[in-house]
């Protein structure tokens, strides 16, 4: 290929959108460096997480696990469906949806950025949620508020609401069958 061939190429790949590929549970990195070998443009935002011990350095760690962004042509995505730990395109319905790049670019920033970076479930107000951990452990609520980053969870018991503010780590997402346990079983 001749210098303006490729300069073709990458002027060709620069107008493909971005999307966001679904990989096997801890092949984040390799996937992107197949791809990426494959001469695709790829996206793994990373945070750091401490070391077993004070003296080690830190690791890192995929922001969104499970997930690794792809500038591709979707006319041929063929090659990039057959790189192992590729799962598929998010989409809508088998629709694959492009990721804007300003997104994309915003997550670059965060992800460069000198302040601490961690994946925090998105909760939204109304939503269920359920206490995983803390004194409160099992309890289910419903969101009304984040406030310096804790979430106000309203707890109702006997026609009276309760409110109390819990840091995100200790909720998970109710899911619409989630039954309450009772005493009997």
């Amino acid at each position: 290929m001749t210098a303006m061939n490729n300069g073709n190429l990458e002027q060709s790949v620069a107008l493909h959108e971005w999307y966001a590929l679904r990989v096997k549970s801890n092949r984040d990195q390799v996937v992107a460096s197949h791809l990426f070998g494959r001469g695709y443009d790829t996206f793994v935002p990373t945070y750091k997480v401490p070391g077993p011990t004070p003296q080690s350095p830190p690791k890192s760690r995929p922001l969104l696990a499970g997930y690794v962004f792809c500038r591709l042509n979707l006319s041929t995505r063929l090659p990039v469906l057959t790189v192992p730990g590729v799962l598929g395109i998010v989409g809508i319905g088998k629709a694959p949806q492009p990721i804007p790049d300003d997104e994309l670019e915003s997550l670059r920033q965060v992800t460069a950025s000198p302040f601490r970076v961690t994946p925090t479930p998105q909760f939204v107000v109304g939503g269920r949620v359920r206490i995983e951990a803390g004194p409160l452990c099992g309890a289910v609520g419903t969101v009304l508020d984040c406030r310096r980053g804790h979430f106000v969870v309203s707890i109702t018991l006997l026609q009276r609401s309760v409110s109390v503010m819990v840091p995100p780590a200790w909720l998970v997402s109710a899911s619409a069958n989630f039954t309450h346990r009772t005493a009997q079983g």
